[in-house]
């Protein structure tokens, strides 16, 4: 039963984190982006990378991934973030290797707001990110756990002091003790919930610093 938990919870670790990735905005005020933070507008493919290694515990056990990539698309007001693609490598947990797939893609319903008002002190996060509709599955033998719903993570501009790696100067994205579910798909011994911690960077698919702001 150790085993299953982890397993189980590996797949909605790695899934979670791409929509965690992409640079906050709002539908209503926020724009994001592209080379600046006056830069054009920006709308269109994303690519999410992994900071680290994503890390998903249980009561009973603790599981990572060293390698994610996720694509996605997203439109300049923060709406329509869409999750298209995930691959997922280097997973374990306490007793070994786990497959990890993403499912039912693509993920949309996402969007990302733009929260940080003029008179905020630097630092914090410079908004939120909503993904939606993720699934994601992880499998060891004929034992499969799938994981499927929303998170809400952090969101950082590339020049935020407080970004989950300050070494990388691009925008950032990172979730904290993240609750993500089990679906009834699942194999019957898999846990209910799992809490997910990982970190982001995301870039335009022609390699685009994102930055985001409100207007």
């Amino acid at each position: 039963m150790s085993l299953i938990r982890n397993l189980a919870v590996m797949g909605a670790a790695s899934a979670s984190v791409l929509a965690l990735a992409v640079s906050p905005a709002s539908a209503a005020t926020t724009h994001i982006h592209s080379g600046s933070i006056t830069g054009p507008d920006f709308s269109g493919a994303v690519v999410a990378t992994n900071l680290g290694s994503i890390s998903v515990q249980t009561s009973l056990s603790n599981a990572t991934c060293t390698s994610a990539v996720q694509n996605g698309t997203i439109e300049s007001d923060g709406t329509d973030l869409t999750v298209t693609s995930a691959t997922f490598s280097g997973c374990t947990s306490d007793l070994g290797s786990v497959t990890v797939t993403a499912q039912n893609l693509p993920w949309n319903g996402g969007s990302v707001t733009y929260t940080r008002e003029e008179s905020d002190p630097p630092g914090g996060p410079d908004g939120t990110l909503t993904v939606a509709n993720y699934t994601v599955g992880a499998k060891v033998s004929f034992f499969n756990c799938i994981y499927s719903g929303t998170l809400t993570g952090n969101g950082y501009n590339p020049d935020n002091p407080d970004r989950p790696d300050p070494s990388v100067n691009q925008a950032q994205a990172e979730i904290v003790n993240g609750v993500v579910s089990k679906t009834s798909d699942s194999f019957f011994l898999c846990p209910d919930k799992a809490t997910v911690n990982a970190a982001y960077q995301l870039v335009g698919s022609g390699g685009e610093q994102l930055w985001a702001y409100s207007s």
